[in-house]
């Protein structure tokens, strides 16, 4: 243990916020799996304790030895990714487990799960900051540069979006951000986002008027949206209705660890509304601390951009930093009901296995990153070709 804390490097703004976090996920997670516990365990709270821990144990070590990593190797490691994450994307559509309607995970032996649009969101924005940075010389060409960025970011998001919209809108938008950070042509840029609201309007309108028996996911959809919009009744209402109740019941300093009462009512209590239990156990005091994390976060990987060795770097750190962020305050904008119910997780606190291990990757290459910085050699300018 004392070699591993000895050969820790990187950020350690970054690093205090990951024990934090990890922290306030061991507790949240703890203390609403009870009634999950007593539907499937017979009341034995401590496998799920022991479970997340044990995710939560193995998310840290891969954050930690991919930050060993130089950052530069994930750019052609991540090249092949996306030739494999692709067809896994297509694999899920077709034959993964049908769950809600919805085809987002793949059933691997030994009852695991793996949820392949985890690996697609790393994947492309890692593609995309390699892209852009070999790019740079001609990145105002519409055919050398914007085709080739343009035509991943519409396969992935293109695959994810029927069984996981929120997924497909939180990649989009990043992908946005990145090439928009990238310099590319701004009417190529604004011309894309327009075409992009133009084909989900179209498919939207033909998905609206079809048989409710053949809307499949969009149905699902469509009810959130609508509810969200009147307030009517609905499962997802009801779910807004106990997360807001369980954040007002907390104000200002909680009910204390564990003794939450709406997790007996929320139905995912440790995924999707775990902000909610958090508030109500910890206060707004809690709540406020959990969105400073958050937003340190992406200070540190903002200033990691700005001393970057490289353009590579930069991209890099913003889009994997952006992804993490925008995911995290949508989580809790759905919690205290300004934004529709997505089944969006909350990064590196909510329960969860592969969405745990690939944020704790994306942590890792953050790190990896600004580990660089630290080191003699980045006073010398590194750029993605390095690693070729």
């Amino acid at each position: 243990m004392g070699s591993i804390l000895k050969n820790i490097k990187g950020d350690k703004v970054i690093w205090t916020v990951v024990f934090l976090l990890t922290i306030i996920s061991f507790l949240a997670v703890y203390s609403s799996t009870g009634t999950l516990a007593w539907k499937f365990k017979g009341g034995n709270t401590e496998y799920y304790m022991i479970k997340h821990a044990v995710i939560l144990f193995f998310g840290l070590l891969l954050m930690y030895f991919a930050h060993l990593v130089k950052y530069t190797y994930y750019s052609r490691i991540f090249q092949i990714a996306l030739y494999i994450a692709v067809p896994l994307l297509l694999v899920t559509l077709i034959f993964g487990l049908n769950i809600n309607e919805a085809r987002r995970v793949l059933q691997l032996p030994f009852n695991l799960t793996f949820q392949t649009s985890d690996l697609a969101k790393i994947t492309l924005i890692i593609y995309l900051a390699r892209m852009l940075t070999k790019k740079q010389e001609n990145i105002k060409s519409f055919k050398e540069a914007f085709v080739p960025l343009l035509i991943p970011v519409l396969v992935v998001c293109g695959l994810i979006f029927p069984a996981n919209f929120s997924t497909a809108a939180i990649l989009f938008t990043t992908s946005m951000v990145l090439i928009f950070i990238g310099r590319v042509r701004l009417t190529y840029f604004f011309g894309m986002i327009g075409i992009g609201i133009v084909v989900l309007a179209m498919a939207l309108t033909i998905l609206y008027y079809m048989p409710i028996e053949q809307q499949g996911r969009f149905g699902t959809w469509k009810k959130r949206i609508v509810t969200f919009v009147d307030g009517g009744e609905s499962v997802d209402n009801y779910q807004v209705e106990q997360s807001k109740i369980a954040i007002a019941s907390g104000y200002p300093f909680g009910k204390g660890p564990g003794n939450s009462t709406q997790r007996n009512f929320l139905p995912h209590p440790y995924s999707d509304f775990i902000f909610a239990i958090i508030v109500e156990e910890y206060g707004i005091i809690g709540g406020f601390i959990l969105v400073l994390l958050y937003l340190i976060l992406f200070f540190r990987a903002v200033r990691i951009v700005t001393k970057a060795p490289g353009t590579f770097g930069s991209f890099l750190t913003i889009g994997v930093g952006f992804s993490l962020v925008f995911q995290a305050m949508i989580n809790m904008g759905v919690a205290v009901n300004i934004l529709p119910v997505t089944g969006q997780p909350m990064p590196l606190v909510s329960m969860g296995g592969t969405s745990i291990w690939f944020t704790s990757l994306s942590i890792g290459i953050i790190l990896s990153v600004s580990k660089d910085l630290e080191s003699e050699e980045s006073l010398e300018p590194v750029t993605v070709e390095d690693d070729e």
